[in-house]
């Protein structure tokens, strides 16, 4: 291994458990049905209580926003 960053890496916002996993979801999901024309996102537990604040909302929305 060269780097740490081979095993870690840093999302969004001051939490980045609560973006890196969010956003790997939202790749996934997106890349499943990219002819869907709107998502819905709720969010659970942890992520529903501190996403805002978190930035989760900011990964989620970057991943699944037409460019």
């Amino acid at each position: 291994m060269e780097s740490i960053k081979q095993l870690y890496k840093i999302g969004h916002g001051p939490s980045s458990s609560h973006t890196m996993g969010p956003l790997k979801a939202a790749q996934e999901f997106g890349s499943r049905h990219r002819d869907a024309a709107s998502f819905t996102v709720t969010l659970y537990g942890a992520l529903a209580g501190t996403g805002k604040g978190h930035m989760t909302d900011v990964a989620i929305l970057g991943e699944l926003t037409p460019i």
